[in-house]
């Protein structure tokens, strides 16, 4: 089989890598670029343990091909901290206890990123909707989502200061 030139701008920097014409984009994230933050859960779009941004779209990353993300922007779990620092979302899944295996946690962590990006002022249920794609076993959904309404509102005190 032979493989594709791709070039793309993953978590702001830009990347050229060779993929095989049928390879998933997770596979190429994990074992050409060495981002293994999403994770394979499913490998059927069910579970959003994959879960990537896309030209600022929530994807999940086992349903779309590498070649597809030709010129294409991707924000992994990987770009989520900046300047040494944890993001707003990843501290309060740390303070609420919103993570036990961690398996499920960066695609969990990139889904309410998109959802606060979208929606800064999300309700519960309106976060609930959003997460119910991202399936976890250990948790329950409770913290996460008190993790979530938490950090929104923290990233609207610092936006409005």
């Amino acid at each position: 089989m032979s493989k594709v030139h791709i070039r793309a701008r993953v978590n702001g920097d830009p990347v050229e890598f060779l993929a095989e014409q049928g390879m998933t984009l997770l596979d190429a994230l994990r074992d050409e670029l060495g981002l293994t933050g999403a994770k394979e859960g499913c490998g059927s779009g069910d579970c959003g343990a994959c879960s990537i941004m896309v030209d600022e779209r929530l994807v999940c990353s086992c349903l779309m091909l590498a070649p597809e993300a030709e010129g294409r922007r991707i924000e992994t779990i990987e770009g989520m901290a900046r300047d040494g620092g944890l993001h707003p979302l990843q501290r309060k899944f740390l303070e609420h206890a919103a993570l036990q295996c961690g398996f499920c946690t960066p695609g969990l962590l990139v889904a309410a990123k998109a959802l606060l990006d979208q929606n800064p002022d999300p309700t519960e249920t309106e976060t609930r909707f959003w997460l119910a794609g991202n399936l976890c076993r250990c948790t329950g959904y409770d913290k996460v989502i008190r993790a979530v309404m938490d950090a929104a509102a923290e990233l609207r005190q610092a936006h409005s200061a």
